[in-house]
């Protein structure tokens, strides 16, 4: 079941995308008076799934889902078959691709990125106008943050309370880990708890080489919020039921004697005693109570903790129509720029291995369908095919642009077999990288790291 939801999110999620970008190119195309020969969701090599001629256009649905084209007469680019090489051979006819203003080709070739981009800031204006916004403030982690353990190396400690990020201050944790990994920020202040009881702010330096560590380690949570350890509920199967010994209420303060008041601190003890039994102190009703407990192979005894929001008060923004739409757009825009920003990641082997195909976007939708996650990660991703598709790669629309712009710098067309073979190059190229990323997919989905 959860392959059919994953697969679901997927398909939908990707037909909305390029079915919209490919809108973005037909409509500016026939408004110029331009003859589109096909619209394909999806590539339709070596078949089409379904089409369907209605003018002088051949709508479809290919086998491939890839993507998607629009074949636009009198244009070289990934759809050149023997009728369009055949047609690029015979002086251009006025309603050809190459007959029109290079302004209005320009405008034909951005027209799939702009309408990504609009759409994602659509989307998120939706977003918050639905369902609004609720996030957990760094100032209301009442007792501090968990690093992991990179960030523990990297001079953080339990407890520490984030203060800004090279001189800002961050909304929530979130945000501290995008400002460290994708803007490459490297001082953070916290506000750190002293042997007197008294607090005091430290600066602290990262390494400079930090964020390839960060993607070495596969580190997906950088800070996770510090909590104690209240019991809500003893799992059914695991050592902890079996003993009989814990109840829902209990709370746990150390474990084989070493303090573990924190959920965090507990799950830390007790991972590397697998196989192992240790020994619970617990506080229940003002008694303090000693319970011995066997920790499974997996580093688990079987606790279940009261949640987070149950310690913390989080923050909640609704929005008016009219509200939402400049803070969807603001929002946007800064999901715009971490995606941006975010390719100089690809600059390290590190940042190469965290690309993902086809299986890594359908995870990220989630196991479960949640319209809401659904909608955010529909944005993110059109943001992420926006900036992908304006890269200066032939057989991408940058790689499109990048000639259009040579043509009114230098005031005359690039030569046709130049532009013809760059779509070969660029076409092949992206074939390797769609290869190479699902493969890759595959290879952490059979050993467990995906």
């Amino acid at each position: 079941m959860e392959f059919l939801i994953y697969a679901g999110q997927l398909v939908l999620g990707l037909s909305i995308l390029v079915a919209l970008h490919e809108f973005g190119h037909f409509l500016p195309a026939k408004l110029f008076g331009m003859r589109v020969d096909k619209f394909f969701l999806f590539f339709d090599a070596p078949y089409a799934l379904v089409k369907k001629k209605i003018g002088e256009t051949v709508y479809g649905i290919g086998c491939l889902p890839f993507g998607g084209y629009v074949k636009i007469a009198g244009m070289v680019d990934e759809s050149m078959d023997a009728e369009q090489k055949e047609r690029m051979k015979k002086p251009p006819e006025p309603w050809e691709f190459r007959a029109k203003p290079v302004w209005q080709r320009l405008i034909v070739m951005v027209g799939g990125v702009t309408v990504n981009v609009l759409l994602a800031f659509a989307i998120y204006s939706m977003v918050l106008f639905v369902w609004g916004r609720e996030y957990l403030p760094v100032q209301n982690l009442t007792y501090g943050v968990s690093p992991s353990a990179l960030m523990k190396s990297e001079g953080f400690r339990d407890g520490d309370k984030i203060v800004d990020v090279d001189g800002k201050t961050p909304m929530t944790l979130g945000d501290v880990s995008l400002a460290i990994l994708i803007n490459g920020a490297r001082q953070v202040t916290v506000e750190r708890e002293q042997p007197d009881g008294s607090w005091r702010k430290q600066t602290i330096e990262l390494s400079a080489n930090v964020q390839e560590q960060i993607l070495e380690n596969n580190d997906k949570v950088l800070f996770s919020p510090r909590f104690p350890f209240f019991v809500d509920s003893v799992l059914a199967g695991h050592n902890a039921k079996e003993t009989g010994s814990f109840r829902k209420g209990d709370r746990i303060v150390a474990v084989n004697g070493q303090p573990a008041r924190y959920f965090q601190d507990f799950v830390e003890a007790v991972k590397d005693k697998k196989g192992q039994q240790v020994q619970v102190t617990l506080l229940r009703e003002g008694h303090t109570v000693e319970v011995p407990v066997d920790v499974d192979d997996n580093g688990i005894v079987g606790l279940q903790p009261k949640a987070p929001g149950d310690f913390f008060k989080y923050a909640t923004e609704t929005f008016s129509f009219f509200g939402s739409i400049p803070a969807g757009i603001q929002y946007g825009w800064q999901r715009l720029m971490d995606n941006i920003n975010s390719f100089k990641l690809l600059g390290s082997s590190a940042g190469v291995k965290q690309m993902g195909g086809l299986i890594a976007m359908s995870k990220a939708y989630g196991p479960h369908w949640i319209w809401q996650r659904f909608w955010e990660m529909t944005a993110f991703l059109s943001l992420a095919l926006a900036v992908l598709n304006i890269l200066p790669i032939p057989a991408l629309d940058g790689g499109h642009v990048m000639f259009l712009a040579y043509e009114a710098i230098a005031r005359k067309p690039a030569n046709p077999k130049v532009l013809e073979y760059a779509q070969m190059v660029g076409m092949v190229f992206l074939l390797t990288v769609i290869i190479a990323v699902n493969g890759h997919d595959l290879v952490k989905l059979v050993t467990g790291k995906l």
